[in-house]
């Protein structure tokens, strides 16, 4: 496909964490470490959110130096106030979707028509699929235009039911994302609790968790190098 030299990161638009009362968002280090990664690759990073504008966030931690930086950062402190929407996106104009994580992904990834069609869009060009934590929520509803699922036969990861059960969760999400990847004929591979973990099958690459964002922006601009 021709080169954008561009990455779209997207994240949730959705702040409630079930009934818990408590909030939720996208998880700002599974944004700005990757974006720290494309950005010194020579990628341009974009911003998209299901609802577009300004995204709620959460797991902010200032003493993380790259966390600040991207927050300081005056090109993304722009685009983080007025973040894309998805049906505004031409996919052409990207080499890879990543699709960042946060609990709130659960809610407002799975089957979103627009985003679908995005990541089977830049999957079908040539480009690099890529999902983070729970951002492979964004997969369940990826179908090719053949109508299989994208992640049908393919090695992937994800935050696993065992992780879910360890931060108490699994009753509030509103469905296993291991166990709705599995059902679509994903090939999960988990690794220990809360490890650094990030698998790359072909153009698709996934990480099972917070502490894998390095490693799976490095699995993209891996795949994107050889595709």
């Amino acid at each position: 496909m021709p080169r954008s030299q561009t990455v779209l990161i997207v994240v949730t638009s959705h702040a409630r964490l079930g009934d818990t009362g408590r909030s939720t968002g996208y998880y700002l280090p599974e944004v700005a470490h990757p974006w720290r990664v494309f950005t010194e690759a020579g990628y341009r990073v974009d911003l998209a959110s299901v609802r577009g504008g300004r995204p709620p966030a959460s797991g902010t931690d200032l003493t993380d130096p790259v966390q600040k930086a991207f927050l300081d950062d005056p090109g993304m402190s722009a685009k983080l106030a007025d973040t894309l929407r998805p049906g505004d996106v031409d996919p052409a104009g990207y080499d890879a979707v990543f699709f960042a994580g946060g609990h709130g992904t659960m809610w407002d990834f799975p089957g979103h028509p627009e985003l679908s069609a995005l990541a089977r869009d830049v999957y079908e060009a040539g480009g690099v699929v890529a999902a983070l934590c729970h951002g492979p929520a964004a997969l369940v509803g990826v179908r090719l235009s053949d109508g299989r699922p994208l992640v049908e036969g393919r090695r992937l990861t994800a935050f696993s039911n065992a992780e879910e059960a360890a931060v108490g969760l699994t009753g509030v999400v509103p469905f296993a994302l291991q166990t709705a990847l599995e059902e679509l004929g994903g090939k999960h591979e988990a690794a220990a609790e809360f490890t650094a973990h990030a698998v790359r099958d072909g153009r698709l690459v996934t990480g099972q968790n917070p502490a894998s964002a390095r490693d799976t922006a490095l699995a993209t601009v891996a795949a994107l190098a050889d595709s």
